[in-house]
């Protein structure tokens, strides 16, 4: 068997662990695997039960990645997902006492619950894969993914997050909810799960975490093999001047206030990638751009005032711009 039919192989059993979990999500499962074989973070926005912390558990489990998962509240502070420096009072010395971060898979939940300052405390983990206490610095374990979710209605509480974060993710994916018949399978499953019961007699309703199983379809090498031949993925000087295009196109539009950073481009060319892949094909095409664009664009632009007054939205004006792509 050849190492590409094993990596399709490994994407294919993972896809199948969690689907036997989260019904009706395979889009949304995509772009998990996308962000995990490229080293980029996600920002996944839904509204409450949409089985955003469900999946990313169970892609964990599956891949067997060291997981934690922090729930952002307004009282947090950074040393709370950091670390911090604690004094041994028995030997008079202080010691380190690492957080969460340090972790393979880090499940940021409602990250705009958290207050600035704790928002802000991520950029370095995320950009550069390290993390500063007190005077000493601390590389993070590799690979080394973030995947945040927020609430897209929510206000009360909540603080919005500031566009050098936001550009910090690869991409901000937006989930809706299922379709109906997918909706169904998930209320039947739920009714076939029956009790959880403890060694003391008592016993509580099985939920899909239960479902969530143990043991993984793959390790760490396996996700390296396949993140290795992702960058023999073709990107022919075609594809990559379209992506250079849209990019710049944000810039040159007159409805937007704040068109996309550098860091757009490259998302999209290793996003191309990844997808290209995981659809078992050794090249980029237009149809990856096209999916991948409002993804990894829309959460980097900002309107004009005057654009959104007129009742322009991010999504139509991102749509014409890939429609005049030569």
């Amino acid at each position: 068997m050849s190492d590409k039919s094993e990596a399709i192989d490994f994407i294919q059993r993972v896809r199948s662990q969690v689907g036997k979990v989260v019904i009706g999500q395979d889009e949304v499962v995509e772009r998990v695997l996308i962000a995990l074989f490229t080293g980029g973070h996600l920002l996944l926005e839904g509204l409450p039960g949409l089985a955003k912390t469900l999946l990313v558990n169970t892609v964990a489990k599956a891949v067997d990645l060291e997981f934690s998962r922090v729930q952002f509240t307004i009282d947090m502070l950074p040393s709370d997902i950091l670390g911090s420096e604690i004094l041994d009072q028995s030997k008079g010395s202080f010691y380190v006492n690492k957080g969460p971060v340090f972790t393979n898979l880090l499940l940021a939940d409602e990250i705009n619950r958290a207050a600035p300052k704790v928002q802000g405390a991520l950029l370095e983990c995320m950009q550069e894969r390290k993390v500063t206490i007190g005077k000493e610095n601390f590389k993070l374990p590799s690979p080394f993914l973030v995947i945040a979710t927020q609430n897209p209605v929510e206000q009360s509480g909540t603080f919005e997050l500031p566009e050098a974060q936001l550009d910090r993710f690869m991409m901000m994916h937006r989930l809706g909810y299922p379709k109906e018949a997918d909706e169904f399978n998930i209320l039947t499953q739920q009714l076939g799960l029956g009790l959880s019961k403890n060694d003391k007699g008592g016993a509580v309703p099985q939920s899909a975490f239960d479902l969530i199983e143990d043991k993984s379809v793959g390790g760490l090498e396996d996700l390296v093999k396949v993140m290795e031949m992702i960058q023999g993925v073709h990107v022919s000087e075609v594809f990559t001047q379209h992506c250079l295009q849209l990019v710049r196109k944000t810039r040159d539009n007159p409805l937007i206030e704040m068109g996309a950073s550098p860091r757009a481009g490259l998302a999209l060319v290793q996003a191309a990638r990844a997808r290209a892949f995981i659809h078992e094909r050794d090249y980029v095409i237009p149809e990856d751009l096209f999916a991948l664009a409002e993804d990894v664009v829309l959460h980097r632009i900002r309107l004009t005032y005057e654009a959104l007054a007129e009742g322009h939205s991010g999504r139509e004006v991102l749509q014409q711009s890939l429609n005049q792509l030569g």
